[in-house]
């Protein structure tokens, strides 16, 4: 058993500036985006800060990796507001709960691994969708409520949002050339806040999404009956709630570690993230997940540790608790801008550059899931259905490389030399290379190159030597791992295989 210190690498060699400044920065850019998810999904704002917190501070400390940023994030939030709607949010409250346990049954049973099975281009296709979703978001800051419809800014506001959010984009490019001491992003929002502040310039400011000022927490048991009924309404919101919070969560997880080249651990950050939604059930959160967006921007501001993850969960409690005049006077140009920027920064542009160089399947499976992730805003559809297209894709590619070379040797006896893998893909093609009627009496199929990877294959085989046997021929195959003959019984009376030279492999593959 690991060291109790080992949990929070109080090893690690930490930049405490570093860590800090980068804190505050994913705090100022947290607080408006859970804020307005929370209003979007109809729950009282407060409960999207319980959120960020709660979240940010649980998997900060126990999470699979440091430098991941948790919160109240859109993708869960959208998925409850029907449950919302229909039963109020105490069912909400009830689900976020379960939604953890399901998370940390996940985690339990080490199923967080299979996050390696996506594709290359369905995390192109992942990243580059959630960088437009952030930034056509941001376009609502440039929108004013008139006559009780949301419609776009003009004349002077708008001249005054575009160029706050202009100077902020700016501050974030150019700071770096005079000082990397600060974090551009934080630096931006201390610049154009003083500026709004000292000119009194009529902006939109953090006040005007909602209140920010409450108190701790408050622990809170969901007020919703024990019974089959309740589970039959919340389980499905909570299974949901899971799985794309799961899947946002590792997708960043495996982006975090591309960016800083270290390994995370899925199956502990399934385990940090349901015990996180549960104490969002409990202390009147909505619950959420990891926010690629706040942790592109902690780890743009040279975070590379815990720490900025649990500053930046504290920061939003002081808030709460006491800083929330100060806060709430933050214009949202400069928040805007930050994440502008955050979203320009996400896009793999990368994958332009190389897109006449990928195969045309892989293209097709990161545009499609681009477009499903901007027009659905459901990051786990939009994955499940690029792995599914490129695991189809790979079996048709991988059923056209069955090939057989024959011949007949000095003693008229046929050989069949198979190449490739044996698997449902490739049964047809694999029946198509023998030649039952002219075949002479005595056949051999060697396997010593084919890899047999399923039961498809097995029964194929178990057919082949029926059709040889039925015409009074006999068949000897070759090669053929131990599990593979013992599930040959049909065939057993015309099998010679050559047990000395067979290769120890299973048809299912190992642990």
């Amino acid at each position: 058993m690991k060291p109790f210190f080992r949990l929070f690498d109080f090893s690690q060699k930490i930049n405490y500036k570093n860590e800090i400044l980068a804190g505050l920065t994913v705090a100022m850019t947290m607080m408006p985006e859970s804020l307005s998810f929370a209003i979007l999904a109809g729950f009282p704002p407060l409960v999207g800060l319980h959120a960020a917190f709660i979240m940010g501070l649980i998997t900060a400390v126990f999470g699979g990796r440091p430098g991941l940023i948790s919160g109240g994030a859109g993708a869960t939030a959208v998925v409850l507001i029907a449950l919302m709607q229909s039963h109020g949010i105490e069912y909400v409250f009830a689900a976020v709960a379960l939604a953890g346990v399901i998370q940390i049954l996940v985690g339990i049973f080490k199923l967080g691994k299979f996050i390696r099975l996506v594709p290359q281009p369905v995390m192109f296709g992942f990243v580059n969708g959630l960088a437009v979703i952030i930034f056509m978001a941001q376009l609502q800051q440039f929108k004013t409520v008139v006559n009780g419809h949301l419609t776009w800014m003009s004349g002077q506001p708008l001249l005054i949002m575009a160029g706050l959010v202009a100077l902020t984009i700016a501050i974030v490019i150019f700071f770096p050339r005079i000082t990397k001491a600060v974090p551009s992003s934080l630096a931006a929002i201390i610049v154009v806040f003083l500026l709004v502040l000292g000119f009194d310039i009529d902006t939109r400011t953090v006040k005007d999404i909602a209140s920010v000022s409450g108190g701790f927490p408050p622990f809170h048991i969901p007020q919703v009956p024990l019974s089959l009924d309740t589970l039959n309404v919340i389980f499905p919101y909570a299974l949901i709630m899971a799985g794309v919070g799961l899947t946002e969560g590792l997708l960043t997880l495996n982006l975090v570690d591309e960016i800083t080249t270290s390994r995370g651990n899925s199956n502990r950050e399934c385990l940090a993230q349901g015990g996180a939604n549960i104490l969002n059930g409990f202390f009147y959160g909505m619950g959420g997940c990891p926010m690629i967006a706040q942790t592109l921007v902690n780890l743009s501001a040279g975070a590379r540790a815990r720490l900025s993850g649990i500053i930046a969960a504290l920061t939003i409690l002081v808030i709460i608790l006491i800083g929330a005049p100060v806060i709430e006077r933050v214009p949202m140009a400069a928040l805007t801008g930050v994440m502008i920027m955050v979203a320009i920064g996400t896009f793999e542009w990368m994958s332009l550059r190389i897109i006449n160089k990928m195969p045309q399947q892989d293209v097709f499976v990161g545009i499609l899931v681009a477009a499903i992730t901007i027009w659905l805003h459901n990051l786990a559809l939009a994955v499940l259905i690029g792995v599914i297209i490129s695991a189809l894709v790979f079996a048709w590619d991988s059923a056209k490389r069955i090939r057989a070379r024959k011949f007949v040797d000095g003693n008229g006896v046929k050989h069949y030399e198979i190449y490739g893998p044996l698997f449902f893909g490739s049964v047809t093609a694999f029946n198509e290379k023998f030649e039952i009627a002219t075949d002479p009496k005595e056949v051999i199929v060697d396997f010593k190159d084919c890899r047999v990877a399923d039961m498809s294959g097995i029964e194929a085989l178990n057919k082949l030597t029926e059709r040889y046997h039925q015409v009074g021929k006999k068949l000897h195959l070759r090669h053929l791992s131990e599990d593979c003959r013992l599930l040959l019984k049909n065939a057993e009376s015309v099998i010679d295989v050559n047990i000395l030279e067979d290769p120890i492999y299973h048809v299912a593959a190992d642990k």
